[in-house]
């Protein structure tokens, strides 16, 4: 299959040789905000866990309740349509210099830290189209729903106008922008011609291989927004290119990168794959530290609050009704592996 999978370990066949380690005080930094969406989701786990062991010991038969499970996934609905004065992000931490080893300018990765498992001319790998998406639902919902928040803010800022330039890197047949807000320029940069053509938010595509030409054909500051989505993880020149995304946004711009725990693994650099998400946040943000001065760099998790697990029922309402607790279980897997899907990160810096 031609899909993204899941990067749960390192490729130790490929030698990460220098890469500056993280600040220790930054680490803890965003291991502390980190680690408690870690075990929201493991005592999550484990309590379900436990009650299903607990449930299917039983000699009752499983009865779905519809109604409990239609219950979950409208309150799913709901927290995907959440008004806009609820932000559709968290902050998990923001960069300063001081979080750096280096200056802006200097650059600490060598290529050892940019090769890949797969290092043949990437024309070949893109040739077929893939009218796929690399992430789940879930996770394409909090994106689309966190550049409808960006996007509003920008409309009703008052030191910008209202024109909403997009340049899409890394462009597929998909962007996720939201589909009720107009959006003026936008124009995607890609590797396959039919994907491109199939994108109906762009109003123009440059098919480009962005690791032989790291030069955008563009005038200076002639975007508001740049987005790339799960692709960071395969530039191989993302200094060169960080540099070129800052030339071509307009002062009060944003940069807006995403990424998941999926990618095609053999494609992606070495340190990616060596990364945990910390590691990667701080990857992303080196990226905008070292290619230029940005006002501000922040790391994001986009992904809505998690859904809540319906009440276990009591041993009274067991006892009247024994298919209860098989159907509170069954409600409380959908829950858990609604809320364990796919992360989404972003990383997101203003000019």
């Amino acid at each position: 299959r031609k899909h993204a999978t899941t990067v749960t370990s390192p490729v130790h066949a490929l030698h990460r040789s220098s890469t500056v380690p993280l600040p220790s005080s930054l680490r803890i930094r965003l291991k502390s905000s980190y680690n408690i969406y870690l075990m929201m989701h493991l005592f999550r786990l484990n309590l379900i866990v436990l009650t299903l062991l607990k449930t299917f010991t039983s000699n009752h038969s499983f009865v779905f309740q519809k109604s409990l499970i239609q219950n979950i996934f409208q309150h799913q609905q709901h927290s995907r349509q959440r008004s806009t004065n609820v932000a559709a992000s968290r902050e998990i931490c923001s960069f300063d210099k001081s979080d750096f080893a280096m200056s802006t300018g200097e650059w600490p990765y060598t290529q050892g830290d940019m090769n890949r498992l797969d290092a043949t001319d990437d024309a070949n790998f893109y040739a077929e189209p893939r009218f796929v998406t690399h992430i789940d639902d879930r996770a394409i919902d909090s994106l689309t729903e966190f550049y409808t928040e960006e996007f509003i803010k920008h409309a009703s800022s008052s030191s910008s106008n209202s024109k909403k330039d997009v340049l899409d890197l890394c462009s597929s047949w998909i962007s996720h922008f939201p589909e009720d807000i107009q959006l003026d320029r936008v124009v995607g940069i890609g590797m396959n011609a039919k994907e491109l053509e199939a994108n109906p938010r762009l109003t123009e595509y440059i098919c480009q291989d962005l690791n032989k030409d790291s030069n955008l054909p563009f005038e200076d500051e002639s975007f508001d927004f740049i987005c790339n989505v799960v692709s960071v993880d395969y530039l191989t020149s993302p200094l060169a290119i960080f540099q070129e995304m800052y030339r071509v946004l307009k002062p009060g711009g944003k940069a807006l990168v995403s990424f998941s725990n999926r990618c095609f693994a053999t494609k992606a650099v070495a340190m990616w794959l060596q990364a945990d998400d910390i590691d990667r946040l701080t990857i992303v943000a080196s990226y905008y530290h070292y290619a230029a001065d940005w006002k501000s760099i922040q790391a994001l998790d986009i992904l809505p609050p998690p859904l809540e697990t319906p009440k276990r029922p009591g041993i009274a309402e067991i006892m009247k009704d024994p298919n209860a607790a098989f159907s509170w279980a069954a409600t409380a897997a959908a829950v858990s592996k609604a809320n364990n899907g796919d992360p989404m990160f972003v990383v997101k810096a203003i000019k």
